[in-house]
């Protein structure tokens, strides 16, 4: 895992790293919004990628978070996953960009390599389509099944930083794994925990406190 380097963050930056915001845990059953949003290269993508795949997983994450920077190696795996289990991957990143240049499209594109994701990395730049998910923080994770109902939301697992419990994904792999079996998921479901989505001044969901 690529370690997290405090140093290299203004600030700012650096008082996220004690930030814990939960997810709202958006109703179970809900339909996948659709989104039209480049990546960093500009090419754009929407749900309707994801038409004839089994499931499809829209994450919110950002480059700087350190609860993202946590867990980026088992997304990088668990996209390749994904890619060989008919399921549809979207990374989406809503944060301000103007306030946290590390998460412009430049360093969108370098993560994605030094990452290795397989997976679209978008630019949400209005923020509009973090507010229709009611996204709150970062990591934030919504799993629909083939007919785009909302059938998992909350954590990858129980790993946070510093908490020694090893990241694996098992939450969420155990709601694809229902999902792609033909099985109902649990609805208990613990929410994420990260840092808040850095929202434009102004621009704040109802939801943010």
């Amino acid at each position: 895992m690529i370690p997290f380097d405090a140093t290299q963050q203004t600030p700012s930056e650096k008082e996220t790293v004690m930030a814990k915001t939960p997810s709202q845990m958006l109703p179970l059953g809900t339909p996948a919004p659709d989104f039209n949003l480049p990546d960093a290269d500009g090419t754009l993508h929407s749900l309707e990628d994801a038409a004839g795949k089994d499931a499809c997983l829209v994450m919110f994450i950002c480059n700087h978070c350190p609860f993202v920077i946590h867990v980026a190696d088992e997304l990088a795996r668990l996209g390749k996953e994904c890619d060989a289990r008919n399921v549809a991957v979207f990374a989406i990143n809503s944060n301000d960009i103007e306030n946290y240049p590390a998460d412009g499209p430049d360093k969108m594109k370098a993560e994605s390599a030094l990452r290795g994701y397989t997976f679209p990395y978008l630019l949400d730049a209005d923020q509009s389509v973090a507010k229709a998910y009611h996204a709150a923080c970062t990591p934030d994770f919504f799993l629909f099944d083939a007919d785009r109902k909302l059938v998992y939301r909350g954590q990858l697992d129980a790993s946070r930083p510093g908490n020694a419990v090893p990241v694996d994904g098992s939450d969420l792999r155990a709601a694809i794994d229902a999902v792609l079996a033909g099985k109902p998921v649990s609805e208990t479901q613990a929410p994420s925990i990260g840092c808040n989505i850095k929202w434009i001044a102004g621009n704040e969901p109802s939801y943010f406190a």
